[in-house]
């Protein structure tokens, strides 16, 4: 272990300097209780002095009871110090914080962080999630040691900043035929998920204080990236159809819409408002930013085309993840944006962080190109098809007429609208005590919502518990 301890030639004597280095490491917890030292020679090479100074500085640290001695094995953090505590700073400098950095801070209790969720439910209704059991991960992992095994130095070295030209190849061929998406490679922006796609789009496209057109209820990643650049947020209602185009501002910079299954009422943009929303932003010089969340998922009807399939003058930015149909850890996104904004959006993804793990993109790109991820996703909408179904059964007979029901023509996750007056907080409360996890809607509103909403996610649940958990929610309404 290398350990930075300042030396002086003036002062104490360096045994002491050694010593009180030493003591402070263990006093605030960078070494614990029962943590080996390193031995005096290691030391004494480390720090470039003489090994009877570091022995004199342990001496002393043994005689106080910081260290104990193990004949033959070194030298160790005395065992009696175990559940003491590192002190605390006594005070904290107020750092001045950025607008985006205020911003930020703003908005840190309403995030979901993964550490900040609660206990683990026995009928988790949680949305967003993947279905990670039938992921073929043993295909996954030979693809992955194979590729590490093939590169070559310089594959190792810094890769491309919008991604490894195969994985852009495999993105294109897949969304031109199962989402209408018209593009080709060198407009894909490989990112490490939409959340990234979104903040880059914010950096480059949104100035402090520019009027921007967001979903209203919407996604909270959009929202807050959108407010920690400084954006005027102009909310727009979503109605069974989707967004409705003639409640949109008279202008705008952008506007941002998830048509495939809005989030997170679910329904579904209708073809005669995506014209009309692509003629608004015609007329008002604007840009469509499409997040096509759980496109792959439809359920009823022939599936609609992509809004940016649609376009015929380069106005929508399309933006996917792999998180919801591969694995989240996988942190895979992307981008299709219209050719004459590829460079800026590129050079702003190098400075964002160069680039996105390139293994991991040769690895993506040979599962879609192999025909895995198609067969993949064919499991998983079967899997989910089963799913909704025993759950529109479920609610049918435990709910019945006390609930609306949205969002189950497509995605992963339905919205109850509860016909009676009832509290979202208290009802998630009580579903939480019976060990069910639903979600409330109301934050994800911008104007004060109409009706409480209670959203249901499906897609990591199997048919009985999902069963028995609506079975608990009824017992509760």
């Amino acid at each position: 272990m290398e350990l930075a301890i300042p030396l002086s030639k003036k002062g104490e004597p360096l045994f002491r300097q050694v010593y009180l280095g030493l003591r402070q490491a263990i006093l605030v917890g960078n070494f614990r209780a029962g943590d080996q030292l390193p031995s005096t020679r290691d030391m004494a090479e480390q720090l470039g002095i003489s090994r009877t100074v570091v022995l004199l500085a342990y001496d002393q640290l043994l005689a106080e009871g910081f260290v104990e001695g193990r004949s033959g094995s070194g030298t160790y953090v005395s065992e009696f110090l175990k559940g003491t505590r590192p002190k605390s700073p006594e005070k904290s400098a107020r750092v001045q914080l950025s607008r985006f950095g205020v911003a930020a801070a703003q908005a840190a209790s309403g995030v979901d962080f993964p550490d900040r969720r609660s206990a683990v439910l026995r009928y988790n209704f949680a949305f967003g999630r993947s279905d990670t059991t039938i992921f073929p991960f043993e295909m996954w992992r030979r693809i992955l040691l194979a590729k590490a095994r093939e590169a070559s130095v310089r594959e190792l070295d810094y890769g491309p900043a919008a991604g490894v030209p195969a994985l852009r190849e495999a993105i294109c061929v897949h969304l031109r035929r199962s989402r209408a998406v018209v593009c080709d490679p060198s407009e894909v922006i490989v990112v490490n998920g939409s959340q990234q796609a979104l903040d880059l789009i914010a950096r480059v496209l949104v100035e402090r204080g520019d009027s921007v057109a967001i979903e209203d209820p919407q996604y909270q990643g959009t929202r807050e990236v959108l407010r920690a650049a400084g954006a005027r947020l102009r909310p727009v209602p979503v109605d069974r159809d989707g967004l409705n185009p003639a409640k949109l501002p008279k202008q705008a910079r952008l506007v941002f819409v998830t048509p495939s299954h809005q989030f997170p009422t679910g329904a579904i943009l209708s073809l005669a408002r995506r014209i009309e929303l692509l003629e608004w932003a015609r007329r008002t010089n604007s840009v469509i930013v499409e997040n096509d969340y759980d496109g792959e998922f439809h359920y009823q009807g022939r599936p609609l085309e992509s809004l940016q399939g649609l376009d015929t003058e380069g106005r929508v930015i399309y933006l996917g993840t792999f998180s919801r149909t591969v694995f989240p850890a996988l942190r895979i996104g992307y981008l299709i944006v219209p050719k004459l904004l590829a460079p800026a959006f590129t050079t702003a993804k190098w400075l964002c962080d160069q680039h996105s793990a390139t293994l991991e993109q040769q690895t993506l790109a040979e599962f879609i190109t192999s025909g895995m991820y198609e067969r993949h996703l064919r499991r998983l909408r079967r899997r989910n098809t089963a799913r909704r179904e025993v759950l529109v059964q479920a609610i049918q007979k435990y709910l019945g007429e006390r609930v609306e029901v949205t969002g189950d023509g497509s995605g992963a996750h339905v919205v109850l609208w509860p016909r009676k007056r009832v509290s979202e907080d208290t009802v998630i409360a009580q579903a939480a005590s019976r060990g069910v996890g639903i979600y409330g809607i109301s934050h994800s509103f911008l104007t004060r919502p109409s009706r409480p909403g209670l959203m249901l996610g499906y897609s990591t649940m199997n048919e009985a518990e999902i069963r028995e958990g609506i079975r608990l929610l009824g017992e509760v309404l």
